[in-house]
């Protein structure tokens, strides 16, 4: 039987005293975008990522090139404007409101300080909900220093109110691929601080210390991803016998994968796409590549709004759920010529090719909600004879020598969290998840954890559901000590085995 250390402590009462209860940005020609944003100039403003006060080309400086200091006399951070820190700190209060479980697990552990010593390096989407996840870490003892993991979808206010409370933020919205990677660089690169925790959303910065730190990542603790991409590439990594320290992969976690990407992306999707483009989806012809979580999410919010959905899949199990749900599956290629909207969310590469964005009728939209850019084969779309325009922020018409145009949204990055933005409570889920994770890796002993990716233990997953259901007033119904025998069950959980799917 394993011996608990006393930075276990905060781990053993959720286990045991609950029981008792993507890169470079397109340019474009400056008159062009003047003539666009002069037509619709409050339009532009509201479609910023998360209704953000500023739009990032308000200021055509790069934040590289400026001198700032926060109030603490820090410059230990690169943002877009610092004096914005007041207006983020007010996001960050309205989304704490509806993340109480997130911040109940605070509380409960704040004075146990369970990730005490911990230095965090995170790369994930900067928003207010990112925003305090990054401070309950704070609270639970951790130093943090962070970057964006998609170059559209930092809140420019959120950034600062971090970094004037003292977080290294490197992130600003609308990141060329070369601010990208130095942002990454600068949050692990710093004199006198070495990260011994990694917190990732796609695995870039995973692959940025592997590659370029090896000695640091042999000294990593752990780390926790939390997208269908990083997963991948630590699976890769694992079966290569490359990956030398343990991970836990949350994006598999029920907590993660049943409600971040099912429900969130059901109402998120309507969100990006109304903001971008006002489409009316009634009567459209809609292509959702891919029957996953977010797929599922995707096509249950279009369907109900009267569109008419059709599926693509590799996956015979995830086509006849499709089949069963009431969508028909097909070849992408079959319908290319009379689709309105093609929506990707497989996490694959090239699933729209430049014949088929070829082949499309005029007015057609292009996005994605897959983590990464690399669904839509836009590099293909860069080429003399194509020209872009830029008719409101994410938004490009790419237009044919026939005069066609292809609406490409968010130039194919994540259409949600670039052009919207995505509901709070069930970013506390997902968050929640995180911060678990990682106390749970800091605080494993030696030898509980091997070199290899592991998903978050069954119970862990059930607290941080029970954690969410006191703000619907949900009551659980308790086993008797007969019915616990019967089904074989401790009375307190878990409830279902590891291979049970929901």
């Amino acid at each position: 039987m394993l011996k608990t250390t006393p930075k276990e402590h905060f781990l053993v009462q959720i286990q045991f005293v609950e029981e008792k209860q993507e890169f470079s940005r397109f340019p474009t020609k400056t008159g062009r975008r003047s003539l666009s944003r002069s037509i619709s100039q409050s339009s532009t403003d509201s479609y910023s990522s998360a209704a953000s006060y500023t739009d990032s080309s308000d200021d055509e400086t790069s934040p590289r090139d400026k001198t700032q200091i926060n109030s603490k006399g820090s410059s230990d951070f690169c943002v877009k404007n610092i004096k914005q820190n007041e207006f983020g700190r007010r996001e960050i209060e309205i989304a704490e409101q509806d993340m109480s479980a997130l911040i109940s697990l605070r509380k409960r552990a704040q004075s146990e300080k369970p990730l005490a010593g911990a230095k965090i390096v995170g790369c994930t989407h900067i928003t207010a909900q990112t925003a305090v996840l990054i401070e309950t870490l704070v609270a639970l003892g951790a130093q943090c220093r962070w970057t964006a993991c998609n170059i559209y979808s930092t809140q420019n206010e959120v950034a600062a109110a971090l970094s004037e409370t003292g977080v290294a933020v490197f992130a600003w919205k609308g990141e060329s691929e070369d601010d990208f990677w130095w942002c990454i660089d600068r949050c692990v690169n710093t004199e006198g601080w070495q990260p011994n925790m990694i917190l990732d959303d796609g695995g870039d910065l995973t692959h940025w210390v592997y590659k370029k730190y090896p000695n640091v990542f042999k000294k990593i603790r752990g780390i926790v991803e939390e997208s269908v991409t990083g997963v991948h590439r630590l699976y890769q990594l694992s079966k290569a016998g490359k990956l030398c320290v343990p991970a836990m992969n949350v994006n598999d976690s029920v907590t993660k994968q049943k409600f971040d990407n099912l429900y969130c992306c059901r109402e998120s999707i309507l969100d990006g796409l109304k903001r971008t483009t006002d489409v009316m989806f009634g009567g459209k012809q809609v292509v959702i590549c891919g029957y996953g979580e977010v797929g599922k999410g995707c096509c249950a919010a279009l369907k109900a709004l009267g569109a008419i959905v059709y599926v693509t899949e590799i996956d015979p199990i995830c086509a006849l759920q499709a089949c069963m749900d009431g969508f028909r599956v097909v070849k992408l290629n079959e319908v290319i010529r009379q689709v309105d909207i093609i929506i990707t969310c497989t996490g694959n590469k090239n699933v729209v090719t430049r014949d088929q964005l070829d082949r499309m009728k005029n007015g057609s939209i292009v996005c994605n909600m897959g983590h990464s850019n690399t669904e839509i084969d836009v590099a293909s779309l860069r080429t003399p004879e194509l020209t872009w325009e830029r008719v409101r922020s994410q938004v490009d018409h790419v237009i044919w020598p026939d005069g066609k145009r292809v609406i490409l949204l968010a130039e194919g990055r994540l259409l949600n969290l670039s052009c919207s933005t995505v509901p709070t409570f069930v970013l506390s889920i997902t968050a929640t998840t995180q911060a678990l994770a990682l106390i749970e890796l800091y605080n494993a002993p030696e030898g509980r954890y091997k070199q290899d990716v592991y998903l978050l233990p069954k119970k862990m997953d059930e607290y941080v559901a029970s954690l969410h259901l006191t703000t619907f007033d949900a009551h659980l119904t308790e086993l008797t000590d007969d019915q616990a025998k019967y089904l074989g069950l401790n009375k307190n959980g878990p409830f279902k085995p590891n291979y049970y799917r929901y």
